[in-house]
């Protein structure tokens, strides 16, 4: 496996028009110059193997705008972006889950959605089965899950599709204290043979047992990078 993220002084911008709902053509947006917001200001990170790393930060500082860019669902208005290694992510408990279905009949969608044939998926359902811990409910629609099963659903499948880059955004924090020791577990494994974990959320207790690097966030930019302690002591220390 040989994963590895280079983001260089990126940037991300959002264009709000509280004028006019609903998707308008982006000349027309561009006309109107709605007001402009950066999630992300010449943010730059560089990850190797092995390397598990926790984006703090308080709320609306661009931790999850980071994540979604590593995922490829936003790209960068400035700066370049490289990311090596097949993809896993949960960036939120209710990801590409369909309440409709069970859960096993959703681990075989989630693992092709992941890259896997239908033959690959199905031989993976067992595993998924016991590592999940579902029991009887993992043959019952989703929708009469709890946030924490579905999230225990969700990070199973994730892990077992094989990711070399799994990203986390919050997610695991709705996980019980039994189910997140499992998760430390799965992060081991994937470490081990060489992939990258990047996981953003407030729970510093529960981001150390995993991570042993973190990123300080505050308004869309890097402030800190460094030991999970230190960047951490970072950003509780008072101001000033």
């Amino acid at each position: 496996m040989s994963a590895s993220i280079r983001v260089e002084r990126v940037g991300v911008r959002f264009l709000f028009d509280r004028q006019r709902k609903g998707v308008t053509p982006m000349l027309a947006r561009l006309r109107r110059r709605g007001k402009e917001v950066w999630g992300l200001v010449d943010a730059s990170l560089v990850a190797g193997p092995g390397e598990s790393i926790a984006l703090l930060g308080p709320s609306g500082s661009g931790k999850t705008t980071l994540l979604r860019l590593l995922a490829g669902i936003f790209v960068p208005d400035a700066g370049r972006l490289e990311v090596e290694g097949r993809i896993g992510s949960l960036l939120s408990i209710d990801a590409g889950l369909t309440g409709a279905l069970t859960g096993r009949e959703n681990a075989q969608l989630l693992g092709v959605l992941g890259g896997l044939t239908r033959a690959q998926a199905r031989a993976l359902l067992g595993q998924v089965e016991d590592a999940s811990r579902l029991g009887d409910a993992f043959d019952r629609p989703v929708l009469s899950y709890s946030q924490g099963m579905r999230a225990r659903l969700g990070l199973t499948v994730a892990e077992h599709v094989g990711p070399e880059v799994l990203l986390l955004d919050e997610v695991h924090e709705a996980l019980d204290h039994s189910f997140r020791t499992i998760v430390a577990e799965h992060v081991a494994g994937i470490l081990a043979r060489g992939g990258i974990v990047v996981a953003a959320g407030h729970d510093h207790a529960l981001l150390e047992t995993f991570c042993n690097r973190a990123i300080l966030l505050r308004e869309g930019r890097v402030v800190a990078d460094g030991p999970f302690a230190e960047v951490r002591q970072a950003y509780v220390a008072p101001a000033g």
